[in-house]
């Protein structure tokens, strides 16, 4: 049996082996790459919970007959030595995360913690059914444990450096301690379109907050019901949050805030978006009304207006209401009242673009995470900026608002931008290769997501780093794919990459 299939077996079900196993996605090629990636998508990995994708990548370096080091915090480097001929090379690090975002979609019948990824080909892509595929960072990885398997890749010493928790707040990254690595030359391998060299990224926060209201009896003759927001695209919060998606607690905010005095609408309950780095998609609200005919028609009238705001950014946006059994509470009136008067007064969405960089987002916030449940209300944000001081200002903007109505507010999980080097030689290097391998210009960029080069950096400072990878769309939604030909494209370029650049870059240093 093989390895990954004995590792597989501990943590899910038959079925859901066997059909990772027999995926089509395996026999696309590069061979390695898929073939790994698969393997990798067999074991859960969600941020926090890397326990067995570590035992998994530890065991993959050592069946290698390669040195495979844990540090204190989870993160994971493997070393091997430079091909023959390469000794005399600078050492390089390769650098992904080991977690993947977990989401499916609400009708999807999924257990993270027991199955694996189920990824099938859909024309020129690979998706995933039902949930997010994976692909960030799955395939950096992949990418990475190729280069370690290769028997016949010329490369200099290497180090695969593969950290834990990017996704929920960089802990691997933040846990990082000098001497653990020794490459001075870095490419992270996360960047999600196939043409980009990116050599720079933003910094960002987590605003939580909590506040206790109070509640009251059900008035006399009210009607309960449930109000969805649905059909959204979300996505990822820095890379998707220019385009426009609506954000479904923004939204849900709106509907409530406008509802006609008439319909004397009471909020019993709220619950919308999942994870702090994801647009969210959805939104449900459990409430009362005392007119629900001038309420369903005030449904109507606000998804006729937001689809047509919306548009094309989310053309499946759906807004539905449904009568439903009497809950015991609801919201006292006035608390409710600052609750909504709160909540759209934040700022969400793009705050700010840059002022040095064309079309690069400087400055943003979304509000990912809102539940309102027995007394308690919770919410969950995130600002992003590449300038430190716009970001604390949002931040503190966010603050002020929920401060007013009496909210405690801890912010928190801060980790520093990354300042791009236009003239570093490594740059001039890759351009050139890329050029050279596919006959038009790279697109040489910063951009929003939140890499963990700026952290890695502060440890390591000196180390030159570029983040490049294959074109993957809507990550951090089970909208997830990666687009096949890109996968073929990154390798070739990762494979010249490793076999032309340090000698290039000794030259030029």
């Amino acid at each position: 049996m093989l390895y990954f299939e004995e590792l597989a077996l501990e943590f899910l079900n038959f079925e859901a082996l066997k059909f990772i196993i027999m995926s089509e996605v395996r026999q696309l090629e590069p061979s390695a790459i898929w073939n790994y990636f698969e393997d990798l998508n067999a074991v859960p990995r969600a941020s926090k919970k890397e326990e067995g994708v570590i035992e998994f990548i530890m065991n993959f370096g050592e069946s290698l007959g390669l040195l495979a080091k844990k540090d204190e915090v989870g993160n994971v480097v493997i070393s091997k030595p430079a091909s023959v001929g390469m000794e005399d090379r600078p050492m390089v690090v390769l650098q992904s995360h080991l977690d993947m975002v977990h989401q499916k979609n609400a009708d999807t019948d999924f257990d993270f913690s027991t199955q694996g990824i189920q990824s099938y080909i859909d024309g020129e892509w690979v998706k995933a059914k039902g949930t997010t595929l994976g692909a960030d960072n799955g395939m950096g990885v992949a990418a990475a444990m190729s280069v370690l398997a290769s028997k016949d890749l010329k490369h200099p010493a290497i180090e695969a450096l593969f950290t834990i928790d990017e996704e929920t707040g960089m802990t691997g990254a933040k846990g990082l301690k000098p001497g653990f690595l020794s490459g001075k030359i870095m490419l992270n391998l996360d960047t999600e379109d196939d043409d980009e060299l990116c050599i720079g990224c933003a910094g960002g926060m987590d605003t939580n907050v909590s506040w206790n209201y109070r509640e009251e009896s059900i008035p006399q003759g009210y009607i309960s019901c449930k109000l969805k927001i649905s059909g959204l695209k979300g996505g990822h919060s820095g890379v998707d949050i220019h385009l426009g998606r609506g954000n479904a607690n923004k939204l849900m905010n709106r509907v409530l805030f406008t509802s006609p005095k008439s319909a004397d609408l009471r909020i019993n309950g709220i619950n919308g978006g999942s994870l702090r780095n994801a647009i969210p998609r959805e939104s449900v609200a459990a409430i009362l009304v005392a007119d629900f005919s001038e309420f369903e028609k005030h449904v109507q009238e606000m998804q006729e207006m937001l689809a047509s705001e919306l548009g094309s950014a989310d053309p499946d946006f759906k807004l539905t209401l449904t009568k439903t059994d009497n809950p015991e509470r609801v919201m006292n009136r006035d608390d409710q009242k600052k609750l909504l008067n709160a909540v759209y007064a934040l700022p969400n969405g793009v705050y700010r673009m840059s002022v040095d960089i064309p079309d690069l987002v400087e400055t943003s916030s979304s509000l990912a995470r809102i539940i309102v449940e027995n007394g308690t209300f919770i919410s969950q944000s995130l600002q992003r900026s590449s300038v430190n001081s716009a970001k604390n200002d949002i931040g503190n903007s966010i603050r002020a608002t929920f401060e007013l109505m009496g909210a405690e507010v801890q912010q928190g999980g801060d980790y520093p931008g990354w300042k791009p080097l236009p003239d570093a030689p490594i740059l001039k290097t890759m351009r050139d290769l890329y050029t050279g391998l596919f006959n038009e210009e790279p697109q040489v960029k910063a951009c929003h997501a939140g890499l963990e080069c700026g952290l890695i950096g502060e440890h390591y400072p000196g180390m030159h780093m570029i983040s490049f990878g294959p074109t993957i769309k809507n990550p951090h939604s089970p909208d997830e794919k990666v687009n096949i030909a890109s996968v073929q494209k990154f390798w070739r370029f990762l494979s010249k990459t490793l076999e032309e650049i340090p000698h290039m870059e000794m030259a030029n240093a």
